[in-house]
C-alpha cells in the first residue's frame, strides 16, 4: 500500500542545516496497521507531513521516494504535479493531525469543514453531504450531532475537536490513512470508540494506516508492525507481539520500563537521562550513546546499521554486530546515571492539622446559551453542576472523567480564567480565603500560588514570543524582586528539569513539536513555584520517556516543596502512579471519589467500572 525508500528530509533554521528524516526506509501493506513510534522531536510527525507534501516552509525533501497503491493505481507521490496531489491528499491518503485546535478552522462551522471535505472528495452534494457529516459526527462519538453540526470549533471541548478531526479525515473513506496522535486528547470510552472505529473501517475496505502514537498500550492492541524512530532514523522494526515481548534496542527497553502505574508508585519512572540530539550536527557513532545504559567504546565512533537479527525484526546497534559484547555492560558513568535515576527519593511529611490546601464547594459553573440575530441569551448550560472536593498540601488530586464532562471547566474556575464568560456560583477556598471574591493585588499574589498547565499547548503559547520571553514574563510580573540574572539561571535551570536543549530559549513556539512545546508550558507553569498547579492533561502530548521526567519531576516538587496538583486526565496509568485520590466526573457532577487504590480497584458506580473497562492495556507476552 505504502512504499518509502531512503527518504531525506531537512529544513534549513537559523542554526543551520537540520537532517530531520535520515534514510528512512518502510511499506505497509493494504489492510496493515503500521505503528511509528520514538520520541518527541526524533521525526514521526515530521515522516507525516513528508508523505502529504505539507512540509513547512522552510522543508524539503532532500532524497528518496514515496509510492502508494500497487500496480497500475500506484502513484509517484513526490513526482506529482500540486493540482493532481490535491486530489491525493484528502482522498486516497487521509490525515488526523495531532493538534486539533490548530488544524480547524476558527471561522468555519465544524458541519461546513466536514462537508466540504466529502464533496471535494467523493459525488455526494448539498443535503446528502451534509447528511453524511451528521453520521460521521454520530460515529465518532459527538452528542446530539444534529445541533452541533452548526457549532464552531471553540465551542468543544479538546477531546470533541479532536473527534471532529477524525471525522473530516474518515469522511471521504481514503484508502490510506496517517493518523498522527488521533487519540491523545480524547478519554478512555471515546478512545475506545474511535479505535473500534478504524478497525472496522479497515476491514471493510483494506485501509492501510500509519499509526503515530507514544501510547504504547494502544500500540499492542492495534499494530501488527512497530517501528521505533530516535534522532531522523528508525532503530528497530518488528512484529507489535515480538517488540513488546522481547525488545532489542536498549532504548526501547527503557521506553518500556518508563511506563506509569500502580505497580511502580513506590519509586521513580525509570526516565531516560538527556533528550534527543541537535539533528544539526554530523554523528560518528550511535546517536542514542551519550543516554545509553549499555553503551560501550565502540558506540562513539561506530554507525551502527539497521540489520535483521529474526524474521522481520530489524535493530541498528551495535551489540548485534560483532563490533560490541553485549556481555562487557554498561560503563560506569551509565550505570551511575541509571542508579542515581532508580534511587528512592525521602518524603517530606506533611502537616495534616493545618488543614486543605484547597477546599471547593458547591462550585457551579453556568454559561449562557445564545441564538438569534442580535445573539441574545436564551438560557444557561451547567458545564459544572455543584462540585466539591479539597486537595491536601502536597497531595495529588486526580480528575478524571469524558470528554465535555467539566474537567477543564472547573480547573479553569478555580484559576479565575472564566470571569467574563460564565456565572460562577460556590466557594474555592485557598487556605482559607476565596479566590472567587479576590481582585486586584490580592489575586495577583493568588496567581502566583495557583498555576495551570493547558491541555493545547500551542494555542497557550504566544506564537510571537521566544521561548526564553515566554518564561520569564510571567516571572517578572509575579516575582518582582528576582534581578534579570537570577531569572535566567531559573529559566535554564527549568529547561533542564523539563528535558528541553538550552538552545530552545531562542527559538519560537512555532519551531517545536507537540510534545516539545507541552515542555514548555510545564516549564512556565512552575516557573515560579506555585503551591497548587491545576495539570490540565499535562503529558498528553509527550511521549513516554518525557512523561516519566514530568513525573518524577512533579512528584519531587511535592515531597521538597508540597505543591498540590490537581491532575486532569484520562490516561488512567498515570492516576495509579501520581494521584492520591481520584474524583470521577460525569455531565458536570462527581460521580464517586475516595483514595486511589480504592475507586480504581473497587469502584462503586457502573460508570466507573464502564470507564475503567475501556482503559487499553499493554498487551506484552
Amino acid at each position: 500500500m505504502l512504499n518509502i525508500e531512503n527518504l531525506v528530509v531537512e529544513l534549513g533554521v537559523d542554526a543551520g542545516l537540520v537532517r530531520a528524516i535520515d534514510g528512512l526506509r518502510l511499506s505497509i501493506e493494504r489492510g496493515e496497521t503500521f505503528a511509528l513510534v520514538g520520541e518527541s522531536g526524533c521525526g514521526k510527525s515530521m515522516t507525516a507531513l513528508a508523505l502529504m507534501r505539507l512540509l513547512p516552509e522552510n522543508g524539503w525533501v532532500a532524497a528518496g521516494d514515496i509510492h502508494i497503491g500497487h500496480g497500475r493505481d500506484a502513484v509517484d507521490v513526490l513526482g506529482l504535479p500540486e493540482s493532481r496531489m490535491r486530489g491525493v491528499r484528502g482522498g486516497r491518503i487521509g490525515m488526523i493531525f495531532q493538534e486539533p485546535a490548530t488544524s480547524l478552522n476558527p471561522v468555519m462551522k465544524i458541519g461546513q469543514q466536514i462537508v466540504e471535505a466529502i464533496e471535494t472528495h467523493t459525488e455526494l452534494r448539498g443535503a446528502a453531504a451534509r447528511a453524511k457529516a451528521v453520521d460521521w459526527l454520530a460515529r465518532v462519538g459527538i452528542p446530539e450531532p444534529g445541533r452541533r453540526i452548526d457549532e464552531y470549533p471553540f465551542r468543544m471541548s479538546g477531546g470533541q475537536k479532536q473527534r471532529v478531526m477524525i471525522a473530516i479525515a474518515l469522511a471521504a473513506e481514503p484508502d490510506f490513512l496517517i493518523a498522527d496522535e488521533p487519540t491523545t486528547a480524547l478519554d478512555v470510552t471515546i478512545q475506545a470508540q474511535i479505535l473500534d472505529l478504524l478497525r472496522d473501517l479497515q476491514r471493510e475496505k483494506r485501509m492501510g494506516m500509519l499509526l503515530i502514537t507514544h501510547d504504547l498500550a494502544v500500540v499492542s492492541g492495534m499494530a501488527q508492525r512497530v517501528a521505533l524512530m530516535y534522532a531522523g532514523q528508525i532503530i528497530e522494526v518488528a512484529p507489535a507481539d515480538e517488540f513488546f515481548a522481547a525488545p532489542r534496542h536498549p532504548y526501547a527497553r527503557a521506553l518500556l520500563r518508563a511506563l506509569p502505574g500502580s505497580e511502580r508508585r513506590a519509586g521513580p519512572l525509570e526516565a531516560i537521562a538527556g533528550t534527543v540530539p541537535a539533528l544539526t550536527q554530523p554523528f560518528g557513532g550511535c546517536r542514542f550513546a551519550p543516554r545509553c545504559a549499555q553503551v560501550m567504546p565502540p558506540c562513539a565512533g561506530t554507525v551502527p546499521v539497521l540489520q535483521e537479527v529474526s524474521a522481520r525484526h530489524e535493530v541498528r546497534c551495535l551489540l548485534y554486530s560483532g563490533v560490541a559484547d553485549a556481555s562487557s555492560g554498561a560503563s560506569a558513568p551509565a550505570r551511575a546515571a541509571a542508579a542515581a535515576v532508580l534511587a528512592p527519593r525521602p518524603v517530606v511529611p506533611q502537616d495534616a492539622a493545618a488543614g486543605p490546601l484547597l477546599d471547593v464547594q458547591g462550585l457551579r459553573v453556568r454559561f449562557p446559551i445564545r441564538g438569534g440575530l442580535m445573539q441574545r441569551v436564551k438560557g444557561h448550560f451547567d458545564a459544572v453542576d455543584g462540585v466539591s472536593f479539597q486537595v491536601e498540601a502536597g497531595e495529588t488530586l486526580a480528575l478524571v472523567g469524558e470528554s465535555g464532562c467539566g474537567k477543564t471547566t472547573t480547573g479553569k474556575a478555580i484559576v479565575q480564567l472564566l470571569r467574563r464568560q460564565a456565572a460562577i456560583e460556590g466557594r474555592a477556598l485557598l487556605e482559607g480565603r476565596n479566590l472567587f471574591e479576590m481582585q486586584g493585588a490580592e489575586l495577583l499574589a493568588a496567581r502566583r500560588q495557583v498555576q495551570i498547565i493547558f491541555q493545547d499547548p500551542f494555542a497557550s503559547l504566544n506564537p510571537r514570543m521566544r521561548v526564553s520571553e515566554i518564561l520569564d514574563e510571567g516571572l517578572a510580573a509575579l516575582q518582582p524582586d528576582l534581578t534579570a540574572g537570577d531569572r535566567l539561571a531559573r529559566i535554564q535551570r527549568l529547561t533542564d528539569q523539563v528535558g528541553l536543549r538550552r538552545d530552545a530559549l531562542g527559538r519560537y513556539p512555532h519551531e517545536f513539536s507537540g510534545g516539545q512545546r507541552q515542555r514548555i508550558a510545564i516549564a512556565r507553569a512552575l516557573a515560579v513555584a506555585p503551591r497548587l498547579i491545576v495539570c490540565d492533561e499535562p503529558t498528553s502530548a509527550l511521549d513516554v520517556s518525557v512523561q516519566a521526567q514530568i513525573l518524577n519531576l512533579l512528584r519531587d516538587l511535592q515531597r521538597e516543596l508540597g505543591v498540590s496538583l490537581l491532575f486532569i486526565t484520562h490516561n488512567i496509568g498515570v492516576v495509579e502512579y501520581i494521584a492520591d485520590r481520584v474524583a470521577v466526573m460525569r455531565a458536570g457532577r462527581i460521580e464517586e471519589q475516595g483514595a486511589c487504590e480504592q475507586v480504581l480497584a473497587r469502584p462503586t458506580r457502573e460508570y466507573t467500572r464502564a470507564l475503567l473497562a475501556a482503559v487499553p492495556r499493554l498487551q506484552a507476552a
